[in-house]
Protein backbone atom coordinates (compact mmCIF):
# COMPACT_ATOMS: atom_id res chain seq x y z
CA UNK A 1 0.00 0.00 0.00
CA UNK A 2 2.78 2.45 0.92
CA UNK A 3 4.60 1.83 -2.35
CA UNK A 4 1.39 2.41 -4.27
CA UNK A 5 0.73 5.70 -2.46
CA UNK A 6 4.28 6.90 -3.14
CA UNK A 7 3.94 6.06 -6.84
CA UNK A 8 0.63 7.88 -7.05
CA UNK A 9 1.96 10.95 -5.24
CA UNK A 10 4.90 11.16 -7.67
CA UNK A 11 2.50 10.81 -10.60
CA UNK A 12 0.28 13.54 -9.12
CA UNK A 13 3.22 15.93 -8.78
CA UNK A 14 4.30 15.31 -12.38
CA UNK A 15 0.74 15.73 -13.60
CA UNK A 16 0.34 19.02 -11.78
CA UNK A 17 3.61 20.27 -13.26
CA UNK A 18 2.30 19.47 -16.75
CA UNK A 19 -1.04 21.14 -15.98
CA UNK A 20 0.73 24.24 -14.64
CA UNK A 21 2.90 24.48 -17.76
CA UNK A 22 -0.05 24.14 -20.12
CA UNK A 23 -2.18 26.58 -18.12
CA UNK A 24 0.63 29.10 -17.78
CA UNK A 25 1.46 29.01 -21.48
CA UNK A 26 -2.18 29.20 -22.56
CA UNK A 27 -2.91 32.27 -20.45
CA UNK A 28 0.37 34.09 -20.88
CA UNK A 29 1.08 33.26 -24.52
CA UNK A 30 -2.32 34.27 -25.89
CA UNK A 31 -2.43 37.12 -28.40
CA UNK A 32 -2.38 40.51 -26.73
CA UNK A 33 -0.40 42.15 -23.99
CA UNK A 34 -1.23 41.01 -20.43
CA UNK A 35 0.33 44.22 -19.11
CA UNK A 36 -2.34 46.18 -21.00
CA UNK A 37 -4.96 44.55 -18.77
CA UNK A 38 -3.40 45.70 -15.50
CA UNK A 39 -4.49 49.33 -15.44
CA UNK A 40 -7.90 49.48 -17.16
CA UNK A 41 -8.89 52.73 -18.84
CA UNK A 42 -6.16 54.67 -17.09
CA UNK A 43 -3.45 52.93 -19.12
CA UNK A 44 -0.72 55.00 -20.73
CA UNK A 45 2.26 53.62 -22.64
CA UNK A 46 4.53 54.55 -19.75
CA UNK A 47 2.29 52.88 -17.15
CA UNK A 48 1.95 49.74 -19.28
CA UNK A 49 5.73 49.56 -19.62
CA UNK A 50 6.18 49.98 -15.85
CA UNK A 51 3.63 47.28 -15.07
CA UNK A 52 5.15 44.94 -17.64
CA UNK A 53 8.54 45.28 -15.99
CA UNK A 54 7.20 45.12 -12.43
CA UNK A 55 5.32 41.89 -13.07
CA UNK A 56 8.13 40.31 -15.07
CA UNK A 57 6.03 40.20 -18.25
CA UNK A 58 8.90 41.62 -20.28
CA UNK A 59 10.75 38.31 -19.93
CA UNK A 60 10.29 35.16 -21.99
CA UNK A 61 7.57 32.64 -21.16
CA UNK A 62 10.12 30.10 -19.96
CA UNK A 63 11.76 32.63 -17.66
CA UNK A 64 8.38 33.74 -16.33
CA UNK A 65 7.43 30.14 -15.57
CA UNK A 66 10.81 29.55 -13.93
CA UNK A 67 10.23 32.54 -11.66
CA UNK A 68 6.75 31.22 -10.88
CA UNK A 69 8.24 27.88 -9.77
CA UNK A 70 10.93 29.68 -7.78
CA UNK A 71 8.22 31.66 -6.01
CA UNK A 72 6.47 28.44 -5.05
CA UNK A 73 9.62 27.14 -3.40
CA UNK A 74 11.41 30.23 -2.06
CA UNK A 75 8.96 33.14 -2.27
CA UNK A 76 9.17 36.20 -4.46
CA UNK A 77 9.20 40.01 -4.42
CA UNK A 78 6.94 42.26 -6.49
CA UNK A 79 8.30 44.18 -8.33
CA UNK A 80 11.19 41.76 -8.76
CA UNK A 81 13.74 44.57 -8.93
CA UNK A 82 16.83 44.30 -6.72
CA UNK A 83 17.81 47.94 -7.28
CA UNK A 84 14.37 49.21 -6.28
CA UNK A 85 14.46 46.93 -3.23
CA UNK A 86 17.67 48.64 -2.10
CA UNK A 87 16.60 52.22 -2.76
CA UNK A 88 12.86 52.06 -1.95
CA UNK A 89 12.04 48.88 -0.01
CA UNK A 90 8.66 50.34 0.95
CA UNK A 91 7.52 49.83 -2.66
CA UNK A 92 8.29 46.10 -2.57
CA UNK A 93 5.60 43.52 -1.78
CA UNK A 94 7.07 40.26 -0.51
CA UNK A 95 5.20 37.03 -1.15
CA UNK A 96 6.21 34.13 1.09
CA UNK A 97 6.55 30.60 -0.27
CA UNK A 98 4.52 29.07 -1.73
CA UNK A 99 3.98 32.27 -3.68
CA UNK A 100 1.14 31.94 -6.19
CA UNK A 101 1.63 35.27 -7.90
CA UNK A 102 0.56 38.89 -7.71
CA UNK A 103 -2.84 40.31 -8.67
CA UNK A 104 -2.36 43.68 -10.40
CA UNK A 105 -6.08 44.53 -10.27
CA UNK A 106 -6.31 43.90 -6.51
CA UNK A 107 -2.84 45.24 -5.72
CA UNK A 108 -1.98 42.30 -3.49
CA UNK A 109 -0.60 38.80 -3.71
CA UNK A 110 -2.75 35.90 -4.87
CA UNK A 111 -1.94 34.23 -1.54
CA UNK A 112 -3.74 37.02 0.31
CA UNK A 113 -6.73 36.90 -2.04
CA UNK A 114 -7.15 33.13 -1.78
CA UNK A 115 -6.33 33.15 1.93
CA UNK A 116 -9.51 35.16 2.50
CA UNK A 117 -11.60 33.19 0.01
CA UNK A 118 -10.48 29.62 0.78
CA UNK A 119 -12.18 29.27 4.23
CA UNK A 120 -15.50 30.33 2.69
CA UNK A 121 -15.36 27.80 -0.14
CA UNK A 122 -13.97 25.07 2.11
CA UNK A 123 -16.76 25.56 4.65
CA UNK A 124 -19.40 25.67 1.92
CA UNK A 125 -18.06 22.58 0.14
CA UNK A 126 -17.53 20.36 3.18
CA UNK A 127 -20.84 21.32 4.78
CA UNK A 128 -22.80 20.65 1.60
CA UNK A 129 -20.90 17.39 1.06
CA UNK A 130 -21.75 16.08 4.53
CA UNK A 131 -25.38 17.14 4.04
CA UNK A 132 -25.91 15.48 0.67
CA UNK A 133 -24.07 12.30 1.68
CA UNK A 134 -26.02 11.82 4.93
CA UNK A 135 -29.40 12.74 3.51
CA UNK A 136 -28.92 11.30 0.02
CA UNK A 137 -27.46 7.94 1.08
CA UNK A 138 -29.79 7.66 4.06
CA UNK A 139 -32.93 8.29 2.01
CA UNK A 140 -31.61 6.01 -0.74
CA UNK A 141 -31.24 3.16 1.78
CA UNK A 142 -34.74 3.85 3.12
CA UNK A 143 -36.16 3.88 -0.41
CA UNK A 144 -34.51 0.53 -1.23
CA UNK A 145 -35.70 -1.09 1.99
CA UNK A 146 -39.27 0.15 1.35
CA UNK A 147 -39.14 -0.71 -2.33
CA UNK A 148 -42.55 -0.50 -4.00
CA UNK A 149 -44.23 1.21 -1.06
CA UNK A 150 -45.56 4.75 -0.95
CA UNK A 151 -42.39 5.96 0.81
CA UNK A 152 -40.27 4.66 -2.07
CA UNK A 153 -42.43 6.27 -4.72
CA UNK A 154 -42.56 9.56 -2.81
CA UNK A 155 -38.78 9.71 -2.39
CA UNK A 156 -38.17 8.93 -6.06
CA UNK A 157 -40.62 11.63 -7.15
CA UNK A 158 -39.21 14.26 -4.80
CA UNK A 159 -35.63 13.41 -5.78
CA UNK A 160 -36.47 13.77 -9.47
CA UNK A 161 -38.01 17.19 -8.81
CA UNK A 162 -35.02 18.25 -6.70
CA UNK A 163 -32.57 17.15 -9.38
CA UNK A 164 -34.45 19.17 -12.01
CA UNK A 165 -34.08 22.54 -10.28
CA UNK A 166 -30.94 24.53 -11.23
CA UNK A 167 -28.72 25.72 -8.40
CA UNK A 168 -29.26 29.44 -9.00
CA UNK A 169 -33.06 29.00 -8.92
CA UNK A 170 -32.99 27.11 -5.61
CA UNK A 171 -30.60 29.69 -4.18
CA UNK A 172 -32.79 32.62 -5.15
CA UNK A 173 -35.89 30.94 -3.69
CA UNK A 174 -34.14 30.18 -0.39
CA UNK A 175 -32.55 33.62 -0.20
CA UNK A 176 -35.36 35.95 -1.31
CA UNK A 177 -38.44 34.07 -0.14
CA UNK A 178 -37.60 31.49 2.52
CA UNK A 179 -34.90 33.49 4.32
CA UNK A 180 -35.60 37.20 3.70
CA UNK A 181 -39.38 37.33 3.24
CA UNK A 182 -40.57 34.68 5.69
CA UNK A 183 -37.51 34.28 7.92
CA UNK A 184 -37.72 30.49 7.95
CA UNK A 185 -33.96 30.20 7.54
CA UNK A 186 -31.22 32.34 9.15
CA UNK A 187 -29.84 35.22 7.11
CA UNK A 188 -27.06 33.89 4.85
CA UNK A 189 -23.51 35.08 5.41
CA UNK A 190 -20.09 33.86 6.39
CA UNK A 191 -18.61 34.07 9.87
CA UNK A 192 -15.41 32.28 10.84
CA UNK A 193 -15.98 28.95 12.55
CA UNK A 194 -13.38 29.81 15.19
CA UNK A 195 -14.95 33.19 15.86
CA UNK A 196 -18.60 32.13 16.12
CA UNK A 197 -19.51 28.46 15.50
CA UNK A 198 -23.24 29.16 15.80
CA UNK A 199 -23.11 32.07 13.38
CA UNK A 200 -20.97 30.00 11.00
CA UNK A 201 -23.56 27.22 10.93
CA UNK A 202 -26.65 29.43 10.66
CA UNK A 203 -25.10 31.70 8.02
CA UNK A 204 -24.17 28.79 5.75
CA UNK A 205 -27.32 26.69 6.23
CA UNK A 206 -29.18 28.13 3.23
CA UNK A 207 -26.11 27.92 0.91
CA UNK A 208 -25.53 24.32 2.07
CA UNK A 209 -29.09 23.35 1.20
CA UNK A 210 -28.84 25.09 -2.16
CA UNK A 211 -25.62 23.36 -3.11
CA UNK A 212 -26.61 19.97 -1.71
CA UNK A 213 -30.13 19.68 -3.13
CA UNK A 214 -29.30 18.46 -6.64
CA UNK A 215 -26.55 16.16 -5.34
CA UNK A 216 -28.87 14.75 -2.68
CA UNK A 217 -31.45 13.83 -5.30
CA UNK A 218 -28.80 12.09 -7.40
CA UNK A 219 -27.45 10.10 -4.46
CA UNK A 220 -30.94 8.99 -3.42
CA UNK A 221 -31.49 7.39 -6.81
CA UNK A 222 -27.97 5.96 -7.09
CA UNK A 223 -27.99 4.50 -3.57
CA UNK A 224 -31.44 3.01 -4.08
CA UNK A 225 -30.42 1.34 -7.34
CA UNK A 226 -27.27 -0.16 -5.82
CA UNK A 227 -29.02 -1.22 -2.62
CA UNK A 228 -31.81 -3.00 -4.52
CA UNK A 229 -29.19 -5.09 -6.32
CA UNK A 230 -27.24 -5.78 -3.12
CA UNK A 231 -30.29 -6.78 -1.08
CA UNK A 232 -31.25 -9.28 -3.78
CA UNK A 233 -27.84 -10.99 -3.63
CA UNK A 234 -27.31 -14.54 -2.39
CA UNK A 235 -25.09 -13.53 0.55
CA UNK A 236 -27.80 -11.20 1.84
CA UNK A 237 -30.40 -13.96 1.67
CA UNK A 238 -27.95 -16.25 3.47
CA UNK A 239 -27.43 -13.67 6.21
CA UNK A 240 -31.16 -13.32 6.69
CA UNK A 241 -31.58 -17.09 6.78
CA UNK A 242 -28.97 -17.25 9.56
CA UNK A 243 -31.07 -14.87 11.63
CA UNK A 244 -28.85 -11.79 11.34
CA UNK A 245 -30.72 -8.69 12.47
CA UNK A 246 -32.35 -6.66 9.73
CA UNK A 247 -30.39 -3.46 10.36
CA UNK A 248 -27.07 -5.36 10.20
CA UNK A 249 -28.10 -7.00 6.94
CA UNK A 250 -28.97 -3.63 5.44
CA UNK A 251 -25.97 -1.65 6.72
CA UNK A 252 -23.15 -4.19 6.94
CA UNK A 253 -23.97 -6.34 3.92
CA UNK A 254 -26.20 -4.30 1.63
CA UNK A 255 -24.83 -0.78 2.08
CA UNK A 256 -21.16 -1.77 2.26
CA UNK A 257 -21.42 -3.64 -1.05
CA UNK A 258 -23.08 -0.57 -2.58
CA UNK A 259 -20.43 1.92 -1.45
CA UNK A 260 -17.74 1.66 -4.23
CA UNK A 261 -19.76 3.42 -6.97
CA UNK A 262 -21.06 5.93 -4.43
CA UNK A 263 -17.52 6.71 -3.29
CA UNK A 264 -16.40 7.11 -6.91
CA UNK A 265 -19.16 9.57 -7.66
CA UNK A 266 -18.61 11.41 -4.38
CA UNK A 267 -14.93 11.92 -5.18
CA UNK A 268 -15.70 13.27 -8.64
CA UNK A 269 -18.48 15.52 -7.34
CA UNK A 270 -16.52 17.14 -4.52
CA UNK A 271 -13.52 17.58 -6.82
CA UNK A 272 -15.60 19.28 -9.50
CA UNK A 273 -17.79 21.31 -7.20
CA UNK A 274 -15.95 24.61 -7.81
CA UNK A 275 -18.37 25.58 -10.59
CA UNK A 276 -21.42 24.96 -8.44
CA UNK A 277 -19.93 26.82 -5.49
CA UNK A 278 -19.25 29.80 -7.76
CA UNK A 279 -22.98 30.06 -8.54
CA UNK A 280 -23.96 29.62 -4.90
CA UNK A 281 -21.41 32.19 -3.75
CA UNK A 282 -22.74 34.68 -6.29
CA UNK A 283 -26.35 34.18 -5.18
CA UNK A 284 -25.59 34.51 -1.46
CA UNK A 285 -22.85 37.15 -1.82
CA UNK A 286 -20.11 34.95 -0.36
CA UNK A 287 -16.52 35.87 -1.18
CA UNK A 288 -15.23 32.38 -1.90
CA UNK A 289 -12.80 31.01 -4.47
CA UNK A 290 -15.48 30.43 -7.11
CA UNK A 291 -16.71 34.00 -6.99
CA UNK A 292 -13.14 35.30 -6.85
CA UNK A 293 -12.23 33.40 -10.03
CA UNK A 294 -15.36 34.66 -11.82
CA UNK A 295 -14.48 38.24 -10.88
CA UNK A 296 -10.91 37.59 -12.07
CA UNK A 297 -12.24 36.44 -15.45
CA UNK A 298 -14.27 39.65 -15.72
CA UNK A 299 -11.21 41.73 -14.83
CA UNK A 300 -8.81 39.59 -16.92
CA UNK A 301 -6.78 39.03 -13.75
CA UNK A 302 -4.57 36.28 -15.19
CA UNK A 303 -2.62 35.26 -12.03
CA UNK A 304 -5.83 34.46 -10.14
CA UNK A 305 -7.28 32.63 -13.15
CA UNK A 306 -4.16 30.48 -13.47
CA UNK A 307 -4.18 29.58 -9.77
CA UNK A 308 -7.92 28.84 -9.91
CA UNK A 309 -7.30 26.31 -12.67
CA UNK A 310 -4.45 24.75 -10.70
CA UNK A 311 -6.62 24.46 -7.58
CA UNK A 312 -9.33 22.67 -9.55
CA UNK A 313 -6.79 20.30 -11.14
CA UNK A 314 -5.19 19.57 -7.76
CA UNK A 315 -8.56 18.77 -6.22
CA UNK A 316 -9.38 16.31 -9.00
CA UNK A 317 -6.12 14.32 -8.89
CA UNK A 318 -5.82 14.29 -5.09
CA UNK A 319 -9.41 13.18 -4.53
CA UNK A 320 -9.01 10.48 -7.16
CA UNK A 321 -6.19 9.09 -5.02
CA UNK A 322 -8.36 9.31 -1.91
CA UNK A 323 -11.16 7.45 -3.69
CA UNK A 324 -8.78 4.67 -4.74
CA UNK A 325 -7.56 4.26 -1.17
CA UNK A 326 -11.11 4.19 0.19
CA UNK A 327 -11.88 1.27 -2.12
CA UNK A 328 -9.50 -0.88 -0.09
CA UNK A 329 -11.26 0.19 3.11
CA UNK A 330 -14.80 -0.72 2.03
CA UNK A 331 -13.85 -3.77 -0.06
CA UNK A 332 -11.26 -6.10 1.57
CA UNK A 333 -10.79 -7.90 -1.76
CA UNK A 334 -8.99 -4.86 -3.20
CA UNK A 335 -5.25 -4.77 -2.58
CA UNK A 336 -2.73 -2.27 -3.95
CA UNK A 337 0.86 -3.33 -4.52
Amino acid sequence: MLAYVVQRVIAIVLMLVVVSIVTYVLFYAIPGDPARLTCGRSCTPELISQNRQALGLDRSITEQYGRFLHGLVAGRDYPDDSQLARTHPEFITHCDAPCLGYSPTRQTTVNNVLGRAAPVTLSLTLGAFVLWMLVGVGLGVLSAVRRGHIVDKLLLGVSLIGYSFPTFFVGLILYDIVSVKYGLLPSPGYVSLLQDPGGWFSGLLAPWITLALAYTALYVRLTRARMVDSLASDYVRTARAKGVRAHRVVLKHGLRASLPPIITLAGLDIAGILGATAITEQVFNLDGIGRTVIDAVKDADLPIIVVGVLIAATAVVVLNLVVDLLYAVVDPRIRYT
